[in-house]
């Protein structure tokens, strides 16, 4: 529905972050906050607090600022705005999507786009099991987040191999690549959703749940 200024709340939202997260020089990418704020939405572990996770994302505390209506600003935008609209993917009709950006057919693209869906899958860990090593899960959000890992793998094994000095890729394989990695990336929005609801299932049932360790990615 448009707002005021005749923008809908979805456009006007992810401009004020963006500009927020830029304006206070945030170390954590707009596409990770997403992953990360979705995560920590779904866990099972308890006492999730946003504005926990806010400050988790300039290393535990608000961003310097020279005037309270600031951190209230903060407050609005990432809780009341994202962290809120986030939580309308607990439903299965509303299923998260991952980040669309338009990169250029070659090897650079590739590396970027590659790079984007690693931090994405790596922020919703993070958000998901929090400052637990392990958690509870359903047999299918604990199936559907080894899939994650190994979606992970591939992609830092892309990363790597195009971080190495040697590695010449033609244009020709990297929109090859660069097509199989947008396949991955709706395979990976899939097993996303499914992990967001079998944690929604998680809090109701959580005698039928799987315990898992969080993974280590290097």
């Amino acid at each position: 529905m448009p707002n005021k200024r005749g923008r809908t709340d979805t456009e006007s939202t992810d401009e004020a972050v963006r500009a927020l997260l830029d304006r206070y020089q945030c170390p954590v990418p707009f596409h990770v906050v997403r992953t990360r704020f979705l995560g920590a939405i779904v866990s099972p572990v308890a006492g999730v607090s946003p504005i926990a996770m806010v400050k988790g994302l300039w290393g535990g505390e608000f961003p310097a600022v020279d005037r309270l209506d600031a951190i209230n600003e903060l407050i609005e935008v990432l809780v009341m705005g994202l962290w809120n609209r986030l939580t309308r993917h607990q439903n299965r009709s509303e299923p998260f999507r991952l980040m669309r950006i338009t990169v250029p057919l070659t090897t650079e693209g590739l590396a970027t786009l590659a790079l984007m869906r690693q931090e994405e899958i790596d922020g919703f860990v993070d958000g998901l099991f929090g400052p637990e090593e392990r958690i509870d899960l359903p047999e299918r959000g604990y199936h559907a987040l080894g899939e994650l890992g190994e979606m992970r793998a591939m992609l830092a094994g892309v990363c790597e191999l195009l971080g190495t000095p040697a590695q010449d890729s033609g244009d020709d394989d990297a929109t090859r690549l660069i097509g199989g990695i947008d396949k991955l990336t709706k395979i990976a929005e899939h097993e996303l959703h499914e992990t967001v609801l079998s944690c929604v299932r998680a809090r109701r049932q959580m005698s039928h749940a799987l315990p898992v360790t969080k993974p280590t990615f290097h």
